[in-house]
């Protein structure tokens, strides 16, 4: 398994990554609306207070990263590997490979984050323990920040892409993360370290994490989805096919869905769990029809699937704020909420 990962990391890397999957199967016409509207109002409650706007545009990346709120983890807020990101303020900020990056939602993060850190929430959790991150230093760079949704509701795990090389959460998954925790999802993007075997190791870790904490965390772990973009969506993906005990985690039921954007993977197994799938057809790095093919191959052995693939869209569109993808993720959580209902 170690080997198969890393020869298809190295491939990954060469071509700069390649595409993602899949087929379209008829929904239900169920839209997930009802199901959003039951979730506990106290919780949106507390999401809509927490606005305090103490960062802008203007604040400086430095500012947020250094904040005493965040303690030590707040230098894992942006990529550690300073060289993969650019630009001094929020509003400037630019990640290698992705693209349509909005502002707004970069405020909006580092504002929630602070004002549910100032108000004692927990927002971040260690993965591993101390003595784990003296035997292994690169573990320090890992853990799971926590957008809280509903008290008792299912939860996801969204991991960022950086072609294995950083973690551009700020794009790719802490977005990804606030709007499932809107919708009343208890939410986790994870950190991890940027090596395809050591990513997936991280990812088992962090799901056999919520597992055991289940309770203190107030989380459903029944049908839990796993999200990813570009290297994040590999990762959902082999956590789906193999599971986390493959990986090192504890023995643990499979997502009961997985969301997948912009990553050129072809294997899949019998057992994969349901799978949503979205990328632009402009992608040079995550070829659409790599990902159209994989989708039709598990619809055939009938795993339920969807696929989307949207006109003059490029790679790493994140929630896609402004461009034709807007309100994806609103299609997935559908998918998502339909396997809630089969299962």
């Amino acid at each position: 398994m170690r080997r198969l990962l890393f020869l298809l990391a190295v491939a990954f890397s060469l071509i700069c990554f390649a595409g993602c999957s899949v087929n379209r199967q008829t929904r239900q016409e169920k839209t997930g609306e009802t199901m959003r509207q039951s979730k506990n109002v106290e919780n949106y409650a507390k999401t809509e207070d927490a606005t305090v706007e103490h960062y802008t545009r203007n604040t400086e990346i430095e500012e947020v990263i250094n904040d005493p709120i965040f303690e030590e983890y707040g230098r894992l807020i942006f990529p550690v590997d300073s060289w993969y990101y650019s630009g001094n303020t929020l509003e400037e900020l630019q990640l290698t490979w992705y693209s349509h990056i909005d502002p707004d939602m970069t405020v909006e993060i580092c504002n929630y984050l602070k004002n549910h850190a100032e108000a004692g929430d927990v927002i971040f959790y260690d993965i591993y323990t101390n003595e784990e991150k003296a035997e292994d230093p690169e573990k320090e760079d890992t853990g799971l920040f926590f957008f809280k949704g509903a008290p008792g509701e299912r939860f996801a795990v969204c991991n960022a892409g950086g072609a294995f090389a950083y973690v551009g959460a700020m794009q790719d998954s802490f977005p990804h993360a606030l709007e499932l925790s809107k919708m009343g999802y208890n939410a986790f993007a994870l950190i991890y370290r940027p090596d395809a075997q050591s990513a997936c190791e991280d990812l088992a870790r962090a799901i056999s994490f919520i597992f055991e904490n289940a309770e203190e965390l107030e989380v459903d772990t029944d049908c839990y989805s796993l999200w990813g973009g570009s290297a994040g969506a590999r990762m959902a993906a082999w956590l789906g096919s193999y599971g986390t005990a493959a990986f090192g985690g504890d023995d643990l039921p499979k997502p009961g869905t997985v969301i997948m954007q912009y990553t050129g993977l072809s294997e899949y197994t019998a057992d994969d769990p349901p799978t949503y799938v979205c990328v632009g057809d402009r992608d040079g790095i995550a070829s659409w029809r790599t990902m159209q093919s994989r989708l039709e191959g598990m619809s055939e052995l009938g795993i339920a699937t969807e696929f989307h693939v949207y006109s003059g869209l490029g790679h790493g569109f994140g929630l896609g704020t402004g461009t034709v993808a807007e309100g994806w993720i609103n299609d997935a959580v559908a998918f998502w909420e339909n396997q809630m209902e089969i299962k």
